[in-house]
This record gives C-alpha cells, sequence and structure tokens, in this order.
C-alpha cells in the first residue's frame, strides 16, 4: 500500500496544529486534569465553532462535515501530541462513530447532529468490572418492558462517563453469552437509576467512570440482538484512532528529548553529541517512524474499507502502544532526574502513554485480533 497526505490534507494539519498550540498548552492540560469534568467547556466550544471537529467524519446529512478517516486521524494525532482534555474521543469517536454503525436512519437524524455541533457530550458504556474488550464480557442485561427496555448492571472504565450527557450502553438479553442477544442502546446521562462516579485513574488527563445502572430506562438502537457486529466494528475503528493519536504523542516525546539532548551540556559538550545518544534517538526515530506508518496505513484502509482493515488497526495499535510507551520512557530517562519530577511535563505523556496501551485493549490482545482476521 502507498499513501501520502494531499496538500489540503497537510495544511489541515498546519491550521490544527496552530490551533492547539495555542488553546492546549502544558499549562493549560495541568488546570483542566485538576478539574473534575477534566476538560473545559470554553475551549470545547471553541473547538467546533472554530473548526467544527466534532463533526469530521459524521455525514454532512447528519449535520457533520462528511470526511473520512484519515482526516479524523490527522485530528487525533495533533490531539495527542498536543495532549488535549477533551470528550473527544469518548464523544466523536466512540460514541458517534457507534450511532452511525448501528442506528436507523431516523435515529441517526436526532442523534447525530447535537454531537456534530459539540452540543451533546457522548460516551459508549461497554467495559465492565471484568476488564474485557469484547462482547464476552458484556454481562450487563436489557429487559423488554412494555414499549422499551431496563438494563442493569455495571459498566467501567468509561471515558468521560461521569459528565457525558448521552450514554450508548452495550447489554444482553437475560440467559444470553458471548454475541448471541447483545443489543446497544441509549440513556440519557441523568436517568433515574443511573449512578456514575468518577474513577481514580493513573492518567488524569482522560477521564474515566463507573456507571451502574438498576432497572434504568432505555431506547433500543438499530435492531434488537443485532448490537454484537456494529460494536466489533466501532472498536475495530476506535483502535485505529487511538493508534494515530498515540503516534501524535510519541512524535512529540520524541522531539522534545532531541531537544533537550542538545540542549543540555555534559563534559563541555552538548550530551546529543554522545554515541550512547545518537544510537537512543535513532532507535526512537525508527519506532516512531513505524508506528505512525501503521497508524496512516490502517486510517487510510479504513476509510477505502479495504478488506483487511480491521487486522491494520489491531497492528496500529498494538505497535502505537509499544512506540508511545518506549518513547515516554527513553525522554524521561534522557531528561535525567528532571524528567521523574511532576515540574517537568513529560510525566504527563508518559501516563497518557500507558494509560492508551491498555484501553481497548493491549498489543497482545490486538496481536492475537489481528491473526485471527487473517485466519490464522
Amino acid at each position: 500500500m502507498q499513501f501520502s497526505f494531499t496538500p489540503e490534507q497537510d495544511e489541515f494539519r498546519s491550521v490544527l496544529r496552530r490551533f492547539l498550540q495555542e488553546k492546549s498548552p502544558p499549562a493549560a492540560v495541568r488546570r483542566w486534569m485538576e478539574t473534575e469534568a477534566g476538560w473545559d467547556r470554553e475551549g470545547w466550544r471553541a473547538l467546533n465553532d472554530q473548526l467544527g471537529l466534532t463533526g469530521v467524519h459524521i455525514p454532512e446529512s447528519f449535520g457533520g462535515q462528511g470526511f473520512g478517516f484519515v482526516e479524523l486521524g490527522i485530528v487525533l494525532e495533533e490531539m495527542g501530541r498536543a495532549l488535549l482534555c477533551a470528550p473527544y474521543f469518548s464523544s466523536t469517536v466512540l460514541a458517534a462513530t457507534a450511532i452511525m454503525n448501528a442506528a436507523s436512519e431516523v435515529q441517526k437524524t436526532a442523534l447525530l447532529p447535537p454531537i456534530a455541533l459539540g452540543e451533546t457530550i457522548a460516551t459508549l458504556a461497554f467495559t465492565e468490572p471484568n476488564g474485557r474488550w469484547d462482547s464476552s464480557g458484556i454481562e450487563a442485561t436489557a429487559t423488554p418492558v412494555g414499549g422499551g427496555y431496563r438494563l442493569d448492571g455495571v459498566k467501567s472504565f468509561v471515558l468521560d462517563g461521569h459528565t457525558a450527557d448521552l450514554i450508548v450502553v452495550a447489554a444482553r438479553r437475560p440467559g444470553t453469552a458471548g454475541d448471541e442477544g447483545l443489543s446497544l442502546f441509549t440513556v440519557a446521562g441523568d436517568a433515574p437509576g443511573l449512578t456514575r462516579r468518577a474513577l481514580k485513574v493513573l492518567d488524569p488527563t482522560r477521564k474515566q467512570a463507573r456507571l451502574e445502572f438498576r432497572s434504568v430506562e432505555s431506547e433500543l438502537l438499530g435492531e434488537e440482538g443485532g448490537g454484537a457486529g456494529p460494536l466489533a466494528r466501532t472498536l475495530a475503528q476506535a483502535a485505529m484512532c487511538l493508534a494515530n493519536e498515540m503516534v501524535g504523542g510519541a512524535e512529540r516525546l520524541r522531539e522534545s528529548a532531541l531537544d533537550y539532548a542538545n540542549l543540555r551540556v555534559q563534559f563541555g559538550r552538548p550530551i546529543a553529541s554522545f554515541q550512547s545518544m545518537k544510537h537512543k534517538q535513532a532507535d526512537m526515530l525508527l519506532e516512531v517512524q513505524l508506528a505512525k506508518s501503521a497508524a496512516y496505513a490502517a486510517a487510510s484502509a479504513a476509510a477505502e474499507e479495504d478488506a483487511d482493515w480491521p487486522a491494520l488497526a489491531s497492528l496500529a495499535k498494538a505497535g502505537a502502544s509499544e512506540a508511545y510507551l518506549r518513547a515516554a520512557i527513553d525522554n524521561i530517562q534522557i531528561h535525567g532526574c528532571i524528567g521523574f519530577t511532576c515540574d517537568n511535563d513529560t510525566h504527563l505523556w508518559f501516563k497518557r502513554a500507558k494509560s492508551s496501551e491498555v484501553f481497548l485493549g493491549g498489543p497482545e490482545w490486538h496481536r492475537e485480533l489481528m491473526l485471527r482476521g487473517m485466519g490464522l
């Protein structure tokens, strides 16, 4: 596969990078991550009013910009580079994509425009305390009552679950297992019987929550019992998106390490001139570039509906997870003692790298998915 960005996409990236450098400097990241919500509504409005980023991959017929996963990947890569604190991944990548994959045309018309405008903050609740990232881990039940459904169960590790206005929930018909009887539902964030609690997490720049459902009224999204396929598709697309976000953070760390090595002087010369440092910088560059290539290839394949795109998404997620974490570790080592302190910004990206490594499944899990997709 040969891939390169168009001049328009390169210009889009440049505009977005300048915008995020202004709106999301490390000082702002530190300020937002200490708040309960974890993001700033004024900054969220600016993100939507000035650039319309929340509707990048949502079709124009549903109020979006009508672009594809390549453009969405560019957005996420730059957000990962800037470590933006915002409910973008939860609302645009997870929830909006799940609705696009599962909902009827009538439901898309009702649900997508407010998300595309940034008026509705949404999220996807599918993981549970068992920590599994596939349908086999879903134990929450949906019981038909009258013309609707009532949800019972617990969801955990839900991105921005404590602040979302709309929650897309994966649940199953009582007595079923695996993909059988699995459906998606929509629940209002303030629905009676729903208890939401923010979790104490390693990465405070990306808030997560625990949601408890006790006979919570919900609306079926799409077809009853037909949620397994749309959910699997959504999670594969989200893994590809997360890979693009991670390579943005990894590239930021690589550049930071190089800048510091050129600045730091030992024995009368910059430490970047030492042979061992040159080897480490070369290894970082190689690993990050390989991860970027895989992430770009996965986004391009998903945009073109290539038959192998789910396997490429898993390959990209596995590679980006390892490259991001390695770049964070090497960056801390190159910075020396100050790299381990909270006064230095490196730890912010390190924590995001570690949380992203396990979110949506670790490297081993995604390599297993890739081999399954290849029939091996």
